[in-house]
């Protein structure tokens, strides 16, 4: 008497018969899932086994493309919602200024130009002209120019302190920008690095599935051998 199949209660040919426990495990599980009863014991056709071996390998590759998808929903989502560390660098860190650091940088951010030099000579210039020529060295700052050295003194006197302020706000600026280089260097290496993990995460699941498929080739092969020697 022919044995009956489990799956479809038909007569199995000879030659055809597969034992629930010949099968490879994940094959047997899709099986289960669509028949709980079947077990290790039971029968099915060699015809009943390839169909589930092509639903098996349907469901991998319908698999493999949720999971290219679902990747490419991350980048997108990633590009969307992440920020970039390297916008307003300054601003988001720097307090506000005050009128006296604005000043400052006016006032050295102008110290430190052309224009300033060509005024600066233009005056003095100018100073001299008026008291040799025009008052005939009897005006306001006679030769040889008292008036005009303490004016120059006390502008350096000034300007000095001016220009060290700016200096400290320009090298507080160059602190947070530094810190900020750091925190963009250390970002983009975590992210390295974990590209890096879920790429061999991804290499490591489809070369599991390819031996897989590869294995079912083989089973495919051994039942088609079996079947000529029959």
């Amino acid at each position: 008497m022919a044995p009956i199949s489990k799956i479809s209660n038909l007569p199995i040919p000879k030659g055809e018969v597969i034992l629930g426990s010949e099968i490879r495990s994940s094959i047997f599980q899709l099986i289960v899932k669509e028949f709980p009863d079947f077990s290790l014991q039971d029968s099915i056709s060699l015809e009943e086994l390839n169909e589930f071996r092509k639903k098996y390998l349907s469901f991998l590759m319908e698999e493999e493309r949720g999971e290219l998808a679902q990747i490419d929903k991350d980048v997108f989502k990633a590009i969307h919602t992440n920020k970039i560390l390297s916008e307003n660098v300054v601003e988001e860190h720097e307090k506000p200024m005050t009128l006296g650091e604005r000043m400052a940088d006016k006032i050295a951010q102008f110290g430190g130009s052309w224009t300033f030099i060509m005024v600066f000579f233009g005056i003095i210039i100018f100073w001299m002209l008026l008291n040799v020529f025009w008052y005939q060295n009897r005006g306001f700052d006679p030769y040889p120019f008292i008036l005009l050295n303490l004016v120059l003194s006390c502008l350096a006197s000034i300007q000095a302190p001016i220009i060290m302020m700016s200096q400290n706000r320009q090298e507080q600026k160059d602190r947070i920008r530094s810190e900020h280089d750091y925190q963009i260097n250390l970002k983009a290496e975590l992210e390295i690095k974990l590209l890096s993990e879920k790429m061999d995460h991804l290499l490591i699941h489809q070369n599991r599935k390819l031996l897989e498929i590869q294995e079912m080739q083989i089973d495919y092969l051994e039942d088609l051998i079996k079947k000529i020697k029959s």
